[in-house]
């Protein structure tokens, strides 16, 4: 029997499990058997916590494939609500996670019972244009590493497409192209203004997702870079709105989104 607590951020959802509940050598096959939308719990991750001090823990993070990932925004973010809600931290109050793609520091904004509003460093970019070849030609994009990696598209679509056709055809195509052995997660971005932009998600482990933590900083950064963006947009995904900030150079990226607890519980075949 695991316990498990269920959260959000912006319909990106992750499930919480201490990391004392079971081996290291289990986990990941229970994170794919709990992630199981329809035999287990449901969930885009597992997120497994070690407390490490009142107001900091060690996250390691399994995608509903199976695969470890470095890091979620979402998903620290989530780690974050659950953890001011068991020491009933408030704003102005911070916590501490170390992800395997370092340390990430999350400030709480608002707290409204299960509800919280969180800002996370989120780590200093990595940048460069690059190109991938596929059947019908080369796409043209941008590689950004915040911990992660990811492929940013720019299309003009306002249904995401690209070179007529969609963007989760062409975003699964980019994810497990050979020229990255490892997967990438995969964004389509359209620009609405110097400080907003709308954008669509192949998540690497997961496929198309609402949202996504990194993929929002990551979007957010290569707009900065090569379309003239503002130090502070705003993403919108279809799970909802977050904010970035980010002042270029070796600046940390500033990432400002929500997080709800939806549930907790105990899973009995795992």
């Amino acid at each position: 029997m695991i316990r498990f607590v269920k959260a959000h951020a912006c319909g990106n959802d992750f499930l919480i499990v201490d990391a004392a509940e079971l081996s290291a050598e289990r986990q990941r096959d229970v994170a794919v058997k709990l992630c199981e939308r329809n035999t287990g719990i449901g969930a885009d991750g597992v997120e497994y916590l070690e407390w490490t001090g009142e107001r900091s823990g060690r996250i390691r993070l399994f995608n509903a494939d199976g695969s470890l990932a470095e890091i979620s925004g979402n998903g620290t973010r989530c780690v974050a609500a659950w953890m001011a809600h068991e020491k009933r931290l408030g704003p102005g109050d911070s916590i501490t996670l170390n992800t395997d793609a370092g340390l990430r520091e999350c400030s709480i904004v608002k707290a409204e019972g299960d509800r919280f509003q969180i800002a996370s460093l989120m780590g200093v970019p990595k940048i460069e244009p690059r190109t991938v070849k596929l059947g019908d030609g080369v796409v043209e994009g941008i590689a950004v590493s915040v911990g992660n990696p990811h492929f940013v598209i720019f299309v003009e679509d306002p249904a995401f497409g690209f070179r007529g056709r969609r963007w989760q055809e062409v975003g699964h195509q980019v994810c497990f192209h050979p020229d990255f052995p490892e997967q990438t997660n995969v964004e389509f971005v359209r620009v609405i203004g110097t400080n907003e932009i709308e954008i669509r998600i192949f998540e690497r482990g997961v496929g198309p997702t609402t949202s996504s933590g990194t993929g929002t900083c990551a979007t957010a950064v290569a707009t900065i870079v090569h379309h003239g963006g503002a130090d502070h947009i705003v993403v919108r995904a279809p799970g909802g709105d977050q904010e970035v900030e980010w002042l270029g150079g070796e600046s940390e990226i500033l990432l400002t989104g929500p997080a709800e607890l939806i549930a907790r519980g105990e899973a009995f075949r795992c």
